[in-house]
């Protein structure tokens, strides 16, 4: 396997159970093996070339990183927020953002995992830009990423419906969006799941980047709000694209 991946950029799991004849399954558990091993590197659907994954900065240090344009693409999402609307607002620091940029909104309930969004958005209330409740969910802390996730998260969303969901990523690549953090990935997928609009805030560094944990695939994204341009080769998503103010191409 390892051989024919120098030869490859990607095998495939299916592929390589049929040409040897053993089961998905086996082939998985051989994946994970040569993945401790630093031979590969897993991906959705099969294996390539061993990419050491990004850790995870504190998320004090992660707001500094492309500021501006985190920014810009909150800007963007804070326009997509409507009078009556009940709103999710996962860990990041572009969502965190979002609360900056609203104005003039009535009766608006924003439900987030992430302390530091939550702080902003009750700010926004205090100012009287924004008019509305905030639901801090329950859960275990983790004071590095001002969030609040686990068990008690998943049952509080479970029991919700938003109309729309604003999602942070670690990375996207090959039409997989993911994240750091197994815990703060299930509440982002749960999100997903109980809204009626998803929309993705990526800046441009989490473009062909891979990180821990699959929160969902591309297609299942309503909308990513970036600031650069879709890249060429990511054939099916010019639609769902929007490009921030400010933003340039690649």
């Amino acid at each position: 396997m390892v051989n024919k991946l120098k030869e490859e950029q990607k095998i495939i799991v299916a592929s390589v159970a049929d040409e040897l004849k053993v089961t998905p399954e086996t082939i998985r558990r051989d994946f994970f093996e040569l993945e401790e091993r630093h031979l590969l590197t897993r991906v959705h659907g099969g294996a390539v070339k061993y990419t050491p994954l990004r850790k995870e900065p504190e998320f004090s240090r992660k707001l500094d990183i492309e500021r501006e344009a985190k920014r810009q693409i909150a800007k963007i999402a804070a326009e997509k927020i409507c009078d009556g609307d009940t709103i999710a607002v996962d860990v990041g620091t572009t969502t965190v953002h979002i609360a900056d940029f609203i104005k003039g909104i009535s009766n608006v309930t924003v439900v987030t995992n992430s302390i530091a969004a939550a702080t902003r958005f009750n700010r926004a209330i205090e100012e009287e830009r924004l008019m509305g409740k905030v639901i801090l969910l329950g859960g275990i802390t983790n004071p590095t990423q001002s969030s609040v996730a686990g068990a008690m998260t998943l049952e509080w969303l479970n029991k919700m419906r938003m109309d729309k969901a604003f999602l942070s990523c670690g990375g996207i690549d090959d039409g997989v969006v993911y994240d750091y953090d197994l815990d703060e990935s299930l509440v982002s997928s749960t999100m997903m799941k109980k809204s009626n609009s998803r929309i993705l805030l990526a800046d441009g560094t989490k473009i062909a980047q891979q990180s821990f944990y699959k929160i969902c695939g591309l297609n299942e994204v309503s909308e990513v709000i970036c600031n650069l341009e879709r890249p060429s080769g990511w054939h099916g998503f010019n639609s769902v694209w929007t490009i921030a103010n400010g933003g340039k191409g690649q």
